[in-house]
């Protein structure tokens, strides 16, 4: 076991599948990027070629098997985009994954350094706003004008020897790394350039961090698939787009056409679930002094508000936050289609806690 005490002037390196995160599939984070921004095709498109993937993964090479991947995922796409979804999107999932003891010393280390077979872009924006990373060595895509090729720069894809070439660029001008941590044979190759290596075992099965103790929080999040896309849940999503198309159509018409204070009632009919702890407030009335109430949701869309718009039983306005860069106007991710998707889900629910100080 590595200690963590006393970590404050050293430095830390460690791989991201597998050992700072608990899982090594990269799958369900293609799938959320090639969902946001290449929509239900691309989704599909990903879905078909995992298969391809994971036999090139299992019997060639975990390079050929991420090269499917990336290919499959990025070609055609805008960069911006791509850093739009890792900025919004992809922190959620990583978060909710991470493993406890590398945490324990990764966070305990004065300098950060992760390598990741990943492409970069996907990853850097979570782990530096998020854990507070100094360095990501990543695998870098290929782009041209703009857009992803689907291809990768030289040196290809950041395993085995390569991760401890890039390492060794990576910190020319400086000591290596104290602490090395990783979980595969293929890590070796950069572990044995620090003072000190620990093996992160893939068997031990543990609880992820608490994402709430990261030292920023996620509180935002953009996406609209709520789970993490497994290959299973990818094709259950696929799957049931037919008949969520006319659900989301019909429980539409009903917020629209029916008077406000039925609708709860007939969306519990049509399985969306309004859950409402405590007593909704009351409107303001200029009249008797009696101020307004200012609700702040989570969402930086208009999905929240049409919800609580439902468990106030009132109409209230609404204003939607975008970020400086236009996340929220990516792609297909405007307002509209982030509403219809999550009325396309079996079930959605949302959760109104009124609270008065």
């Amino acid at each position: 076991m590595c200690v963590s005490t006393g970590r404050e002037k050293h430095t830390v390196v460690t791989n991201m599948e597998g050992t700072l995160l608990r899982g090594r599939d990269s799958f369900p984070y293609f799938a959320l990027v090639a969902f946001e921004v290449g929509g239900i095709l691309r989704f599909l498109f990903l879905l078909l070629a995992s298969p391809i993937a994971g036999i090139f993964d299992y019997f060639i090479s975990e390079s050929a098997g991420i090269r499917v991947l990336i290919f499959t995922t990025f070609i055609g796409m805008k960069v911006s985009d791509i850093e739009s979804v890792a900025r919004v999107v992809l922190p959620k999932f990583y978060s909710s994954d991470l493993h406890p003891e590398t945490w324990r010393v990764f966070s305990s280390c004065g300098k950060r350094c992760v390598v990741t077979v990943n492409p970069r872009v996907m990853v850097e924006q979570f782990l530096k706003d998020y854990l507070g990373a100094d360095m990501v060595i990543g695998t870098e895509i290929n782009v041209f004008k703009g857009r992803a090729t689907g291809l990768v720069k030289k040196p290809g894809i950041l395993v085995g020897n390569n991760k401890a070439e890039q390492l060794k660029k990576a910190f020319k001008d400086e000591p290596m790394p104290d602490i090395a941590l990783g979980n595969e044979k293929t890590d070796n190759n950069f572990m044995k350039l620090c003072k000190e290596s620990y093996v992160v075992s893939a068997k031990t099965k543990v609880e992820p961090v608490n994402p709430y103790k990261l030292p920023k929080p996620v509180i935002f999040h953009d996406g609209r698939l709520a789970q993490r896309p497994t290959p299973l849940m990818a094709l259950l999503t696929i799957l049931w787009i037919p008949i969520g198309f006319f659900l989301a159509c019909l429980r539409i018409c009903v917020a629209v056409l029916l008077p406000m204070p039925l609708v709860y009632y007939v969306f519990r009919a049509l399985s969306v679930r309004v859950y409402i702890k405590g007593t909704p407030p009351p409107p303001a009335k200029k009249s008797i002094g009696q101020t307004g109430v200012l609700f702040i949701c989570s969402h930086r869309n208009l999905l929240d508000p049409g919800f609580l718009v439902v468990a106030l039983g009132r109409p209230v306005p609404a204003v939607t936050v975008t970020s400086k860069s236009g996340d929220i106007e990516r792609g297909k991710g405007d307002n509209f289609s982030r509403v219809f998707f999550s009325l396309l889900l079996p079930p959605p629910h949302r959760e109104a806690l009124y609270k008065v100080a």
